[in-house]
C-alpha cells in the first residue's frame, strides 16, 4: 500500500558520515559506519557493500542507525538476513534508531531474536511489518510513520513502546499479539487507528494518545490492565467490545463525539472524564468510578445481560473466570446527574455527595441499593428490625456513630454490619446526617418524578431518619416530633407499626374500661308523679343516678364485650351510648382521639406502599 504522497527526503540526508560536508551541511549523513568502513551501508561502494552483506548470516546483529534505506537497500539487507530453515529474514539485535526508510519500507515476516530498535526512526512511505516476530524488546519511540504503518498479525515476545510516536497515515495492529509491557503514551495517530482482535498480555498504556481518525478495539483482549488516561478520541462511534482481566482506566479521557463503549473488565475508571457528546456504556462485571466525570449529554451506564457479541459467535470470557457479571458505580461525586442515566446498576456501595442535580438522576430497570444490617445490634433500634433500601453514606455515618471496627483486608461486607467508608472512621471524611438526609431528598425527588411513589418511600424513610438523628440542623421540638413519627408508623410508612400500636391502643383501652370504666350496673331509674282520681293529667319526674364504681369481679365476659364494643366505636369517632363512671368517660374521649390517628396512620402505610 503505497502512500499517495511521499515525502522526499532534504539533500543533506542523502550525505553519508562526514562525506561532501559543506558550509550548508556541516554534519553531513549521521548514518552509522559499517565496521570495517569509513561510511554507512547507505553509502557504501557497491563492492564493499556486497561484501558486507555476502558476510551477514541469519541471526546476526545489525547496527544501521541514522542509516537512510531506500526500497531497494533494504530488501537487499534482509535479503541477506533470510533464513532458510524458517523461510524469513531473521536478525538478532537490530539498531535502527533515527533510521529513515524512504518509499515501502517492508519487514514483513522478519524475526528480530534480540532487542529492535527504531527509536525516532522515519517512514515516508508505508511500514510493513505483517506478521513479523520481535522476540525481544520493540521499541519506536519517537517515530514517525508518515504512510500507514502495517503491524498485522505481528508477534511482540518482550515490551513494546510506541511512546510518543506519530501516524500520520493509518494504523493497523489487527490481531497482533503483544506478551509483555506495551505502551503508547502520547501518540499520535492522524489516520484510523485499527486493534481488531489485538491481544496485550501484560500491561497496556495509552496515556495521553491522540486519537484523530476511527478507533477499532474490536474484540480486543488485556490480560493486564489497560491504561487510557488523558486520551483523546475525536472521531470514534464504538469502542469494543473489549475484555480486560483486570482495570480499565479512561480517567481524564475525552470522547468528542457520540459513542458506543463495549467493556467486559473488573474496575472500568471514569475519573474526570469529558464526555462532550452522548455515549453509551455497556458494561459487564465491572466496578465504575465516575467521579468528577463531565457529562455535557445525556450518558447511559448500562449492566450488559449477556455476553458480547463478536463477528458470528460471543465474547471468550475466560478471563473474567469467577467474577460476578454484575456492574456497580462506586461514585457518582462531582457528576452532573442530569445528563446520567444508570440501568441495571448495583450502587450498594455508590457514593452521591457531591453530584449535582442528583434530583434528575434517571434510574432505569433494576438498580440495587445497600440493605440494612439483618442482626439485631446493641443498643437494640426498631429501625434495625426492618429492611429498606438505603444509601452507603448512612451505612458509612453510622458505622462511624457506632465505633464499627474496619473489616480484615480483602474482607467482603457482611450483611450482619452497616459498611464501612474507605477513610473509616475518620469524620472529616464522613457525611453528617444533615448532608444524607440532602441526597436522599433528592434521589426520592428523582423516584417521584418518574412515576415510582413505592420506590421513592425508602428515601422518604432514609431522609426522616437523617433528620431524626441530626443534632446540628434539626431542633429539638421537630426532632421529638419525628421520634413520635417513627415510633408509631416508622414516618407513615410501617402499616405494621402502627396497627401494632392501634390493636395495643385498643387492648389497653378494653382492659381499662373493665377495671374502671364500667359501672357495677346501669343506673336505676326513679319515676314520681299525681294522679287525680278519676283520671286527669298525669307527670312524670325521672332522676338518674350517677353510675358508680365497679366493685367486685370487674373481667368477666360481659364486661368485656360492653368494654370492646366502646373501644371499636372509638376507633370510628363514634358513641357507644354506654353508660359509663366519670373515669371511664375520660377513657372513652382519649381512645377516640388515639385510635383513629393510629388507624389513620396505618391506612396512610399501606397508601405509600402501593399508590403509583
Amino acid at each position: 500500500m503505497a502512500h499517495p504522497n511521499p515525502v522526499s527526503p532534504p539533500p543533506s540526508m542523502w550525505l553519508c558520515c562526514g562525506h561532501g560536508a559543506n558550509a550548508e551541511d556541516p554534519v553531513g549523513c549521521r548514518g552509522v559506519q559499517v565496521p570495517g568502513h569509513a561510511a554507512c551501508l547507505a553509502h557504501l561502494t557497491e563492492i564493499d557493500r556486497d561484501t558486507y552483506l555476502d558476510g551477514l548470516a541469519p541471526g546476526a546483529d545489525i547496527d544501521h542507525r541514522g542509516t537512510p534505506f531506500t526500497e531497494p537497500l533494504l530488501e537487499a539487507l534482509l535479503r541477506a538476513l533470510h533464513d532458510p530453515t524458517i523461510g524469513r529474514p531473521h536478525c538478532g539485535a537490530a539498531s535502527f534508531q533515527e533510521a529513515q526508510f524512504y518509499g515501502t519500507a517492508s519487514f514483513r515476516e522478519a524475526q528480530f531474536s534480540g532487542a529492535a530498535s527504531f527509536h525516532r526512526a522515519k517512514f515516508f512511505g508505508d511500514a510493513v511489518f505483517i506478521e513479523a516476530q520481535f522476540l525481544g524488546d520493540a521499541g519506536f519511540h519517537k517515530a514517525q510513520f508518515f504512510g500507514d504503518a502495517l503491524f498485522d498479525e505481528v508477534q511482540f515476545s518482550g515490551d513494546t513502546e510506541f511512546d510518543e510516536v506519530q501516524f500520520s497515515g493509518e494504523a493497523r495492529f489487527h490481531v497482533a499479539q503483544f506478551s509483555g509491557y506495551t505502551s503508547y503514551d502520547a501518540t499520535q495517530f492522524s489516520g484510523d487507528a485499527r486493534f481488531y482482535m489485538a491481544e496485550f498480555s501484560g500491561e497496556a498504556r495509552f496515556r495521553m494518545t491522540q486519537f484523530s481518525g476511527d478507533v477499532w478495539f474490536y474484540a480486543a483482549q488485556f490480560s493486564d490492565d489497560a491504561d487510557f488516561s488523558g486520551t483523546r478520541f475525536a472521531a470514534m462511534p464504538h469502542f469494543g467490545p473489549v475484555l480486560c482481566a483486570r482495570e480499565i482506566d479512561l480517567s481524564g479521557a475525552v470522547f468528542e463525539v457520540p459513542v458506543t463503549l463495549e467493556i467486559a473488565a473488573r474496575r472500568v475508571w471514569c475519573v474526570r472524564t469529558r464526555w462532550e457528546s452522548t455515549a453509551a456504556l455497556r458494561l459487564r462485571y465491572a466496578l465504575v468510578d465516575l467521579s468528577d466525570a463531565v457529562l455535557s449529554l445525556p450518558v447511559a451506564v448500562t449492566a450488559h445481560p449477556a455476553p458480547f457479541a463478536v463477528s458470528d459467535t460471543v465474547a471468550d470470557e475466560r478471563l473474567l473466570e469467577g467474577a460476578e457479571s454484575g456492574v456497580r458505580v462506586t461514585s457518582a461525586r462531582g457528576v452532573d446527574a442530569m445528563h446520567l442515566v444508570l440501568t441495571d446498576i448495583d450502587l450498594s456501595d455508590c457514593l452521591f455527595s457531591g453530584a449535582f442535580h442528583l434530583d434528575q438522576l434517571r434510574l432505569e430497570g433494576r438498580c440495587i441499593f445497600a440493605l440494612t444490617p439483618t442482626s439485631l445490634q446493641r443498643p437494640i433500634r426498631l429501625s434495625r428490625w426492618t429492611r429498606r433500601r438505603t444509601l452507603a453514606e448512612e451505612h458509612h455515618w453510622r458505622a462511624r456513630n457506632a465505633d464499627q471496627p474496619d473489616p480484615a483486608p480483602y474482607e467482603d461486607p457482611s450483611p450482619r454490619h452497616w459498611r464501612v467508608g474507605p477513610h473509616h472512621p475518620d469524620p472529616d471524611f464522613t457525611p453528617d446526617p444533615e448532608d444524607v438526609a440532602a441526597l436522599y431528598r433528592q434521589l426520592r425527588k428523582a423516584f417521584e418524578d418518574g412515576k415510582n411513589e413505592p420506590g421513592a418511600a425508602d428515601f422518604y424513610y432514609g431522609e426522616m431518619e437523617m433528620r431524626r438523628h441530626d443534632r446540628t440542623g434539626t431542633p429539638p421540638s421537630e426532632r421529638f416530633l419525628l421520634w413520635g413519627y417513627w415510633l408509631l408508623s416508622g414516618y407513615g410508612l410501617r402499616a405494621l407499626r402502627a396497627l401494632g400500636w392501634l390493636a395495643a391502643a385498643m387492648l389497653v383501652t378494653i382492659v381499662l374500661l373493665m377495671g374502671f370504666g364500667l359501672p357495677n350496673d346501669s343506673p336505676k331509674q326513679k319515676v314520681t308523679g299525681t294522679v287525680p282520681p278519676g283520671g286527669g293529667k298525669v307527670t312524670f319526674e325521672v332522676n338518674k343516678t350517677d353510675p358508680q364504681n365497679p366493685t367486685g369481679d370487674r373481667f368477666t365476659g360481659r364486661r368485656f364485650e360492653k368494654s370492646l364494643n366502646v373501644t371499636l366505636n372509638s376507633v370510628v369517632f363514634r358513641s357507644s351510648d354506654q353508660d359509663l363512671t366519670t373515669t371511664g368517660t375520660y377513657i372513652e374521649m382519649a381512645s377516640r382521639v388515639a385510635e383513629p390517628v393510629l388507624l389513620g396512620l396505618a391506612v396512610l402505610a399501606v397508601r405509600n406502599r402501593v399508590k403509583r
